[in-house]
């Protein structure tokens, strides 16, 4: 059974197809309280250590703030803050073959890959990456920069940041296994 169709008829805003609404997925008649709020003071969740290893991940001292995660969204996305300090520090070249990625800069200045150049991104610019697309970021600046990372359909990211900090403890094998089951494919940086 499809969503159901909506007043307004004709086409999408531009004229083209109409998207579709998903099926309902609350069936009261009421609302509920349900929501979640995080003020913006509350502190990160995890803060990872500078790492000196030269791996696929530079955690360079990254504080993560879990703002949703696939338990708190049953599922439909993985919404992250990411302040990176000054160091260098991000992801190589990889993609997911089960989720996209989202990419929105709040502060300072990402360097980001979309699979066919590297960009400097600064506040307000914005990066969607379909699952299977070549994607990259880092924060070469020498200074602070913060973004927004969004996954979608969700996934267990925080399992991923906070055992990133551990690679070099890991053997190949251990490696391979925990890039594959954190759906994250590295690939040769261009």
């Amino acid at each position: 059974m499809g969503g159901a169709a909506r007043p307004g008829g004709g086409g999408g805003a531009l004229g083209g197809p109409r998207a579709r609404y998903p099926d309902p997925r609350y069936f009261g008649d009421s609302g509920e309280i349900s929501a979640a709020f995080r003020p913006s003071t509350a502190p990160p969740d995890f803060v990872s250590a500078p790492v000196a290893s030269s791996g696929p991940n530079l955690a360079g001292g990254t504080a993560y703030h879990y703002l949703s995660t696939t338990i708190s969204t049953k599922g439909d996305y993985g919404l992250y803050r990411v302040d990176m300090g000054p160091e260098v520090a991000g992801a190589n070249t990889h993609f997911h073959k089960a989720m996209s990625e989202s990419f929105f800069v709040l502060s300072g200045t990402m360097r980001l890959y979309d699979g066919d150049r590297w960009v400097n991104a600064t506040a307000g610019d914005y990066l969607y990456v379909p699952p299977g697309g070549l994607h990259g970021f880092r924060n070469e600046s020498g200074d602070p920069a913060s973004m927004l990372m969004i996954f979608a359909p969700g996934a267990p990211r925080e399992e991923y940041f906070e055992g990133i900090t551990r690679l070099a403890d890991l053997t190949d094998e251990e490696r391979a296994q925990f890039f594959l089951h954190h759906d994250s494919f590295f690939v040769p940086d261009n």
